[in-house]
């Protein structure tokens, strides 16, 4: 008869034992009113519904350049970062993992529907809010301005922001002419859309994207899909990044697992309560990055176990 200390000694009671342990991970966000934090409730919500050992613990930051500091630093678990600021994290060897992709941004202007403004040359001298302080949306215009010859400060009246949910208010009131962000059901287009005056979105148009792609060749052709806010019935051309929920150095190759695991499984409920966060796949994380290494090794074991990575 095997006793009570051999059997809880056993490796493979042991490996059950802990791939059913509670566990309670930190998840940094960026400023209320903003995408992340939207994200973040509704990535916690699936994750937890999928998984009930796992609980997600959301939290607000000044966004996704705080993120890559807390999580080199081990001060979170899990962030929320955008585009090159995300890649960038990922190459500069300080241990932080690709853990799932979230969804494709593309940048954007929203100008209220009955204003004038036509194209990024109208908006020039005008007053701009560009995104949150430590917001990668901020980083994405820069990329996008910088390369079509702009300077942010210099061509435009750009203002930062100290909350990320600021920014449609001031479109709306005429403090400023354009908010920019990006993504499909992003926040403050949500809110312009809704709003008394309506949303119209500006563009890099079809020149104007060759010379930002080839300036930059981090960035991407992105297509906004028609529907992605009330009263959207086109699709918009732009271009932008990938962001992605990264892991800090040293999370457990089986939290890691469990996570993915729960991501894939709980894909269609993450759908339900995001729209945008239908991007979050197995699929859009295995392409996310040119190379494995830079995923986490448990959502890597995962994504080989879904013949996703060779």
């Amino acid at each position: 008869m095997i006793g009570r200390r051999a059997l809880l000694a056993s490796p493979a009671v042991a490996g059950a034992a802990l791939a059913q342990a509670p566990v309670t991970l930190s998840l940094a966000t960026a400023t209320p009113g903003g995408g992340f934090p939207a994200y973040g409730a509704a990535f916690a919500a699936a994750v937890t519904a999928a998984d009930p050992t796992l609980v997600i613990a959301p939290r607000h930051t000044a966004g996704s350049l705080e993120n890559v500091n807390l999580l080199a630093e081990g001060r979170v678990d899990l962030g929320l970062v955008a585009g090159e600021t995300a890649t960038a994290a990922l190459a500069a060897g300080r241990g932080v993992t690709l853990l799932f992709a979230m969804y494709a941004q593309p940048g954007l202007f929203g100008v209220r529907a009955d204003q004038p403004a036509r194209s990024i040359s109208d908006l020039r001298g005008q007053p701009v809010a560009w995104g949150a302080r430590g917001s990668g949306f901020v980083v994405l215009a820069r990329q996008v301005m910088t390369g079509l010859g702009l300077d942010m400060d210099r061509d435009f009246q750009g203002l930062l922001l100290d909350r990320a949910g600021d920014g449609p208010a001031m479109v709306m009131d005429g403090r400023v002419a354009a908010l920019w962000g990006g993504g499909a059901g992003w926040p403050g287009f949500v809110t312009l859309a809704r709003g008394p005056q309506g949303l119209r979105f500006i563009a890099p148009d079809a020149q104007e994207r060759a010379r930002i792609l080839a300036a930059v060749p981090a960035l991407r052709p992105m297509t906004l899909p028609p529907g992605s806010y009330p009263g959207q019935a086109e699709p918009v051309e732009s271009v932008g990044t990938w962001s992605l929920v990264l892991a800090r150095p040293g999370l457990e190759e089986e939290t890691g697992h469990r996570l993915a695991a729960a991501l894939h499984r709980g894909r269609a409920d993450l759908a339900a309560r995001l729209a945008q966060a239908g991007e979050t796949t197995a699929e859009n994380t295995a392409s996310a990055v040119t190379e494995p290494a830079m995923i986490h090794p448990g959502v890597r074991r995962f994504l080989r176990g879904l013949g996703l990575l060779g």
